[in-house]
């Protein structure tokens, strides 16, 4: 299954990385996944009081006092589950409620991983499986700069820029939702060289993409996408 971003914010280098937070309107019900390095408890308090989950990494040296043991099976790599309380005065006035601190031992390579959430009643391993996904935004913009041709920016303007990168997501979101809608098995990338290696076939395009991924008509092969010329 593909993964669909639901919300992008193309800024320049000189926005501080916690500030993304104030353009993304918490949906109730909704997890979010978040880097440590936009760790602000009052933007996170935000998320708490719309209904709205987040998992992130515990910053070094957060001060707390425990209010809660949880029992842990540390053969699965959990070593503890406290509910705590931030100590420090601004923490506290940003986020006075309660909150999860789980600590994880990395059974591949050995590190131990301190996670926050404001879900009191997960178990404690599907809070850390939770973190792990936030890995898809990494490969997400991976897949973009592989196949898609965007390490090299075609102006330099700021239109120019994020057109580009407008461009690109745009083309990977409409592929990934024609996919869907066709139940094909063929990876994103094959789609890609298919559609770049027809694009003046008139044949419709859920005809032409059936036809292709079953092995009907020869369409050759190509070395790689470019997207601009």
């Amino acid at each position: 299954r593909e993964r669909i971003p639901t919300f992008l914010h193309i800024s320049d280098g000189k926005l501080h990385d916690v500030n993304i937070l104030d353009q993304l309107i918490p949906e109730a019900g909704a997890f979010y996944i978040i880097d440590r390095g936009y760790v602000d408890f009052e933007r996170l308090a935000r998320f708490d009081q719309a209904g709205a989950f987040f998992v992130t990494r515990a910053k070094r040296g957060m001060r707390f006092k425990r209010l809660a043991w949880q029992k842990t099976d540390r053969s699965t790599g959990v070593i503890c589950d406290h509910t705590i309380a931030l100590t420090v005065f601004y923490s506290k006035q940003g986020y006075p409620k309660p909150l999860r601190r789980v600590r994880f031992k990395d059974p591949e390579t050995g590190k131990n991983l301190v996670f926050i959430t404001n879900h009191l009643d997960l178990e404690p391993l599907t809070v850390c499986q939770l973190y792990k996904m936030r890995w898809q935004v990494e490969l997400f913009f991976k897949w973009i700069k592989q196949h898609l041709r965007i390490k090299a920016f075609f102006g330099t303007s700021e239109n120019a820029v994020k057109s580009q990168i407008w461009i690109a997501v745009c083309t990977y979101v409409l592929v990934a939702i024609v996919r869907k809608r066709l139940k094909l098995e063929a990876s994103m990338h094959g789609i890609l060289q298919i559609l770049s290696l027809t694009l003046f076939e008139k044949t419709p395009l859920d005809q032409l993409l059936t036809l292709a991924v079953e092995g009907e008509t020869q369409l050759g092969s190509a070395n790689q996408l470019i997207l601009f010329e």
